[in-house]
């Protein structure tokens, strides 16, 4: 998911001689890239779901995480298969729900049980079609899709019973969209630096520092305000989920060139798929449970 905007400079008439001839061009002038209509509208309805599954009816909030995580799932065993990896869907989508409930019934221990029941469901599955050096491709990319989408997506719902549980998440998701929103704004009015081009070229060091501020300044102000958290505490959750999050979109953006695809879907206009939506929060609801553990132990 990237949240800078595109460089829109296309040649035109006036073009100077020496910048045909291959000379380096001035920095262009950078645009919204996206239907922003539709983005802002598609971020503020899930942003209303994700809050009122979290503090009007947190028995939904479960539902809530397994719904994204299925169909985040989906997209990825769709994505893999054009880049030519046979991941079996059923055994992934099974083990999601398995998860799932294992995690809500018996916490950190059902998380892990379950993931290793939801592994061998996908090895046997997986080896009982066929054999070779395609099986054991495709098992790994099976396993990578288990860690990457509901292993780590359940740590919300470990963050969820914990005390004060809805504001750790409400924490968690924070730092994720402070770091998209201030991101896109400060990439749209100031990006010229490309962060990496070789992998997103749309992210710009002036965006990275728009995260960095947005998403610190969130965090912090949940933190202090509501969790009464030191606020060094909450400054150094901040800086750390927004760096999970840059590096987050930065990996699914290298997977999506890896595999030739713009987008993981298109359910969400102006965004992209689920998975293009939730991937930096995906890392960023482990990363917070671990930071609380070692800073508030």
């Amino acid at each position: 998911m990237s949240t800078d905007p595109d460089p829109s400079g296309s040649a035109t008439a006036s073009t100077p001689v020496e910048a045909v001839a291959g000379a380096p061009e001035p920095p262009a002038r950078r645009g919204p890239g996206r239907n922003l209509p539709a983005a802002i509208g598609v971020g503020v309805g899930l942003g209303a779901i994700v809050l009122a599954a979290v503090f009007v009816v947190p028995r939904a909030f479960p539902v809530v995480v397994a719904v994204a995580m299925v169909l985040a799932m989906l997209e990825i065993t769709r994505a893999l298969a054009q880049g030519g990896l046979r991941v079996p869907a059923m055994p992934l989508l099974v083990g999601v729900v398995g998860m799932v409930i294992s995690t809500e019934v018996f916490g950190t221990e059902g998380l892990l049980i379950s993931t290793a029941i939801a592994v061998c469901m996908l090895i046997l599955w997986r080896v009982s079609e066929s054999m070779g050096l395609s099986a054991l491709r495709d098992v790994s990319a099976g396993v990578f899709s288990l860690a990457w989408v509901p292993f780590m997506g359940c740590f919300m719902l470990l963050l969820f019973e914990r005390d004060q549980g809805p504001l750790l998440v409400l924490l968690a998701v924070l730092g994720p969209v402070g770091n998209d929103v201030g991101g896109y704004v400060a990439g749209v009015l100031f990006g010229k630096h490309p962060m990496a081009p070789s992998i997103s070229p749309k992210k710009s060091w002036e965006g990275f520092v728009g995260s960095l501020l947005l998403g610190t300044a969130s965090v912090t102000a949940v933190g202090t305000l509501a969790l009464d958290l030191p606020w060094w505490t909450s400054v150094i959750i901040g800086v750390v989920l927004v760096i999970v999050s840059t590096c987050g979109d930065l990996a699914e953006s290298l997977l999506k060139r890896d595999l030739g695809i713009k987008d993981m879907g298109h359910l969400l206009p102006g965004h992209g798929g689920v998975l293009d939506r939730v991937d930096s929060i995906l890392l960023a609801a482990p990363t917070t449970y671990i930071l609380l553990e070692v800073l508030l132990p």
